[in-house]
């Protein structure tokens, strides 16, 4: 019997001179994926985004868009266990030009769609990657935010 696991985190952009970058964390184990972590007690999915992106990437001003929520999931060993984890990716606008890297990671770069494409290690987080770029896109031409 696996373990159920939940975490949340967040696809962290920012606008540097109109061009559109993603924030990039380097694992440990040497995977490149995006800011998250597990839901601590009563945490919504939400609030966990939020903190994470806090901790992870030492970013105060940045906000959670609304209207998009993706999840995957992957099983992994630990500690002799089966653990069946599910991440829930928010998308979040950084407010802040530069991120501080926490002593979770080993590199953080910011790098335009392509290069942060061809740089997400695993599957699930570079699909929803592409969704979300897609997703801006598509709200960013509305309103021009």
């Amino acid at each position: 019997m696996a373990v159920e696991a939940t975490s949340a985190g967040a696809i962290l952009f920012r606008d540097t001179r109109g061009r559109r970058e993603y924030l990039l964390l380097k694992s440990r184990p040497g995977d490149w994926e995006f800011p998250k972590g597990g839901v601590e007690g009563a945490e919504e999915l939400q609030q966990t985004a939020i903190r994470e992106v806090k901790e992870e990437a030492g970013i105060d001003q940045f906000r959670l868009l609304d209207g998009f929520r993706k999840d995957y999931d992957y099983v992994f060993e630990a500690n002799g266990k089966t653990i069946h984890k599910t991440v829930h990716l928010f998308i979040a606008k950084s407010f802040e030009a530069s991120a501080e890297l926490s002593n979770e990671h080993r590199d953080l770069q910011w790098r335009d769609y392509e290069q942060a494409v061809n740089t997400v290690t695993q599957d699930g987080p570079r699909e929803i990657l592409e969704d979300a770029h897609e997703y801006l896109d598509e709200i960013l031409d509305e309103d021009k935010a």
